[in-house]
């Protein structure tokens, strides 16, 4: 359904008295949403996900590169035709606090679109106020409770799912669900996860998730894949479930490797990475962005600036000369067999396409636990499995 190339944003300080500074958000990001298909992009703050994301919804412009919604690219067209392509990509925002008018009724919140629709469509008046109700029907929530009351007379879920009914008044294609669940208590996050799987299944929506929370990523729904994102570069791309078990970029690995492990029920992975440095933007970087932070990195990573390859599964993508798959993420210490579950393969079992086979040299650093240095968070479950399994242990590093 839309599609990006080479999307590129680069923000621009004014000058002061220690000059201006350019901040880039994007750096030629490629990307593919299928129709009814679902679509994570992970990564620590300030890696250019909300960006992307607010790109994608027609709420921020781009400098240079191409989106394509439907068959129709939107670069060629002036601001104002580009508006109805758009509108059938809604953004769910991340704060419900601040998405929702506190002036204003949900009733009234709900039939400002709603009376748009009716007009586009040539539906009754009464059509509007059915429809609102059948809206909040949908996202779980009484009408009746709910419709006559301000935003602040609601709990935090309730709020987030009204957000959710707003952005399918205009019958979305799409949905950009920017860290849509980080601000609601732990114990409701997995019934706004389940909700958001639901729409996908029943409507056929497409769904863009922006997360850092690994496991949120997980639960969305089978055949998923998964972006990582690092200072606005695509680092691994591939099927959300082959990316957490058997990740090959170091950056990928690291944020893995700060997932908690749950003492007496699992063990640690074999080879979690830690970055050898904290992040500096302030620094240029002529090759591999995380080439400084890299326990693995060689000359040419500071040499060279890595693309997009494949390894020897083609939908698994990454940009790294030395890729290899490790093992990072806790894994439980038995199985029903007595056996530990998902270990990768012992030669690494991933080379860069058309390139040599020398794999990374050296070993993750000695089993460290915690996050990442210089913030790199994540979070995840425990061992991988199946989305229920995932859903069943959400947990949370501040």
């Amino acid at each position: 359904m839309i599609s990006g190339t080479g999307v590129t944003k680069t923000y621009r300080r004014k000058g002061n008295h220690l000059g201006a500074q350019d901040v880039p958000a994007l750096r030629g990001v490629d990307f593919t949403v299928p129709k009814g298909g679902a679509v994570s992009f992970i990564g620590e703050s300030g890696c250019g996900k909300t960006t992307l994301g607010r790109i994608v919804a027609g709420l921020e412009t781009y400098d240079s590169g191409e989106i394509v919604i439907g068959d129709v690219p939107m670069t060629p067209l002036r601001p104002r035709k580009r508006e109805p392509h758009f509108r059938r990509i809604q953004l769910i925002h991340q704060d419900p606090y601040s998405a929702l008018n506190p002036n204003r009724t949900i009733q009234q919140t709900l039939r400002a679109p709603l009376a748009l629709r009716a007009r586009q469509a040539g539906r009754p008046g009464s059509w509007i106020d059915e429809r609102a109700e059948e809206l909040l029907s949908l996202v779980g929530i009484d009408p009746g409770y709910v419709l006559p009351r301000y935003p602040h007379q609601l709990s935090g879920g309730m709020r987030q799912r009204v957000v959710i009914a707003r952005a399918l008044t205009v019958d979305p294609e799409m949905l950009v669900a920017d860290e849509s669940v980080s601000m609601i208590d732990v114990s409701m996050r997995l019934s706004i996860l389940a909700l958001l799987k639901d729409l996908r299944e029943r409507l056929g929506v497409s769904l863009m998730f922006i997360t850092h929370d690994i496991a949120t990523a997980r639960y969305i729904g089978d055949g998923s894949e998964l972006y990582v994102l690092y200072r606005g570069q695509v680092v691994e791309h591939g099927p959300t479930e082959t990316v957490i078990s058997g990740p090959v970029h170091p950056y990928t690995q690291a944020l893995l490797s700060a997932i908690p492990v749950l003492h007496g029920l699992e063990r640690p992975g074999a080879d979690r990475v830690v970055p050898t440095e904290a992040l500096d933007e302030r620094r240029p970087d002529s090759g591999c962005l995380f080439a400084r932070r890299c326990p693995f990195s060689t000359q040419r990573c500071f040499d060279e600036r890595p693309e997009l390859a494949h390894c020897l599964d083609p939908s698994h993508e990454h940009a790294c000369f030395h890729p290899h798959r490790r093992q990072v993420i806790p894994v439980e210490r038995f199985t029903g067999a007595g056996t530990a579950v998902n270990e990768p393969p012992a030669d690494g079992g991933c080379r860069p396409a058309g390139t040599a086979t020398g794999g990374a040299t050296g070993t993750a650093a000695g089993g460290a636990t915690g996050a990442a240095d210089g913030g790199s968070a994540a979070t995840a479950t425990g061992a991988p499995g199946n989305g229920a399994e995932a859903a069943s242990r959400v947990r949370t590093i501040a």
